[in-house]
């Protein structure tokens, strides 16, 4: 069974490896499902010079946002970067590189890498400066650009439950990019609210086998909520 088991008992053993100029694939969505303690471990660490690939950067004080903090971030590959001044303030002074990429099309990126395939036709942004630079082929009449798919480095990735062996569950919406990172890394961290023993889990409900989980740690979570409206009494 110790073959099997994933589990590590610090955050200084899950990132164990990770060096300044790696690529890091993050699963989350605005505040929603990220990886917290990953993303606390690694600016501890300090780590520099890093490429994260997300579908945004967070907010100026919490998820990949802290990273910004220290300009720990060299380039983001994103799709939304609406909600964080200082991202904004990085970018336009020339500080941070940012590849802004489709949503659709940075989700298959990533879902490609994790299934091997180097790269894919898409007809999203042909035409705009999204395809600039990039091949064009037609397929049936209809215009189509060559994207390349993602491979990192690492993956940190939130989920719900577990078990030892890796296999992850996620929770409603945080299911959202965390499934796609979780095949693309070529170490992939997953952190989780519980830990059960192998056999518990129903295995229809299973998201990410194991297979693809090489550490795993247990983690509570802040749960902060990006924008918290209410209706007025």
């Amino acid at each position: 069974m110790s073959g099997f088991d994933k589990v590590v008992s610090s955050f200084d053993e899950a990132l164990a490896g990770l060096e300044d100029g790696m690529t890091i694939i993050a699963g989350g969505f605005g505040l929603c499902g990220i990886p917290e303690g990953s993303i606390a471990q690694i600016k501890k660490l300090g780590i520099r010079d890093l490429t994260v690939v997300s579908n945004n950067c967070g907010i100026h004080d919490f998820g990949l946002g802290l990273l910004l903090q220290d300009k720990q971030i060299r380039k983001m590959i994103s799709s939304y970067v609406g909600e964080n001044a200082e991202f904004e303030k990085q970018f336009l002074n020339g500080e941070l590189e940012v590849e802004l990429t489709p949503q659709g099309t940075l989700a298959e990126k990533i879902r490609a890498g994790g299934a091997g395939i180097p790269a894919f036709f898409t007809a999203t942004g042909y035409g705009t400066p999204v395809g600039e630079g990039k091949e064009e082929r037609e397929f049936n009449g209809r215009q189509y650009i060559l994207e390349e798919s993602i491979v990192g480095d690492f993956a940190i990735v939130r989920g719900w439950k577990a078990d030892r062996f890796g296999n992850v569950i996620y929770r409603h919406t945080a299911q959202n990019f965390n499934p796609l990172a979780a095949t693309a890394g070529k170490i992939t961290v997953v952190e989780v609210e519980e830990i059960v023993e192998p056999g518990e889990l129903e295995p229809d409900q299973i998201h990410t086998p194991g297979i693809y989980v090489d550490r795993l740690i247990q983690n509570t979570f802040e749960k902060r909520i990006e924008k918290c409206t209410l209706r007025k009494a």
